[in-house]
């Protein structure tokens, strides 16, 4: 059987996101996995491994093409289908390339069209099956505004481009996993999407999306919105009224929910932590993103930099496979050589994961 073929989009090319793309492909192992294509620019993937040589003492080569089966897919060799989006003229001169330059570019609108069109392009190619899975780097939500794109991010655009309306965003981190009731948007508007009927959609998605990672019995732990879960109404109604409702149509559906009620916000990560569940349906943004973060970003104070970065991005309800960095474009670090490519190896294992299981 052929290895999975994924889709992988360099990510704002004025970000680390080929720097950490080339990174991720200079693993041998990577290729006993999966056939990586790379989606993005020959002009900042060519800056990438000039940098990569330098600090690493990586040497690859690029092979541009027009389609995926054209790609070799072999170690010592990235794959890259070529959208000529950003001239040459907008990349540091690699001439002489004696220490790492940054882009000193910052979010921009060619690197927001940019991005944005790696990503369409891999949704294109999902959808008509000729790659199994996509993977995105980092893009920059202003940048895809300042290019007329607006989307407050790649799941959003996802769902746009397959048509999907019943969708979220699942972070995870090893065994630590975490689906959201809604994302971007005001903490306001988020207190407002907490529904009966938007909270059993992300219960149902969370529980196939397990199963779609192998996990045959889903163990699902659902957050309160309230301090204590509210207390019977003494600190908000919203479990009451929406939340207990959604668990009890749920559990009739068989969907296993241990607690069998909402659990107080401040302890169903340490339970998630320790087991209890393989999955978290959060009511809103930061309430599931910062226990992910907590446990995947570490820094070193010493040191003063960052000894880990690490988690998945995945968007589940969608007809095609979606993983990701859970970062952001590193901007601020591009060219440096410092940048880690740990996150986008574990999406793309996810990815590769998510395949095998569709496919038994």
């Amino acid at each position: 059987m052929l290895k999975p073929l994924v889709g992988i989009t360099m990510g704002d090319p004025f970000g680390n996101g080929p720097e950490i793309t080339v990174k991720a492909l200079s693993d041998e192992k990577l290729y006993e996995r999966c056939r990586p294509l790379v989606v993005g620019d020959a002009s900042s993937m060519k800056y990438a491994l000039k940098v990569a040589k330098k600090v690493d003492g990586v040497d690859l080569h690029l092979n541009v093409v027009d389609k995926p089966e054209e790609g070799k897919y072999t170690f010592g060799t990235i794959d890259l289908l070529d959208l000529s989006l950003v001239p040459e003229t907008e990349i540091p001169d690699t001439s002489d390339l004696e220490s790492p330059k940054p882009f000193k570019i910052g979010a921009c609108a060619l690197g927001g069209e940019a991005a944005f069109q790696y990503v369409v392009k891999v949704i294109d190619l999902a959808m008509k099956g000729e790659i199994d899975a996509t993977v995105t780097n980092a893009l920059s939500k202003e940048a895809i505004n300042m290019a007329g794109h607006h989307f407050a991010g790649h799941t959003e655009i996802y769902a746009s481009y397959t048509g999907t309306k019943k969708y979220t965003m699942m972070l995870a981190h090893g065994d630590l996993r975490v689906v959201h009731v809604s994302t971007h948007v005001s903490l306001r508007e988020a207190c407002d999407r907490v529904k009966k009927d938007r909270v059993l959609d992300v219960i149902r998605i969370a529980n196939e999306g397990c199963k779609a990672l192998g996990i045959k019995e889903p163990k699902i732990g659902v957050a309160g919105l309230n301090p204590h879960s509210g207390e019977n109404g003494m600190f908000g109604w919203e479990e009451v009224e929406e939340i207990h409702p959604a668990i009890e149509e749920a559990m009739k559906e068989g969907i296993l929910i241990p607690d069998k009620r909402s659990t107080p916000p401040d302890t169903i990560f340490s339970k998630a932590a320790g087991g209890w569940y393989d999955i978290v349906v959060a009511m809103y943004h930061d309430q599931g993103h910062i226990p992910l973060k907590l446990k995947g970003f570490v820094y070193n104070r010493e040191e003063k930099r960052w000894e880990a970065v690490e988690g998945v991005n995945v968007t589940l309800g969608l007809p095609i496979i979606r993983a990701s960095v859970d970062h952001g474009t590193g901007i601020d670090l591009a060219g440096s050589g410092r940048s880690s490519e740990v996150s986008l190896v574990n999406a793309i294992d996810y990815a590769v994961q998510m395949v095998r299981s569709k496919n038994k």
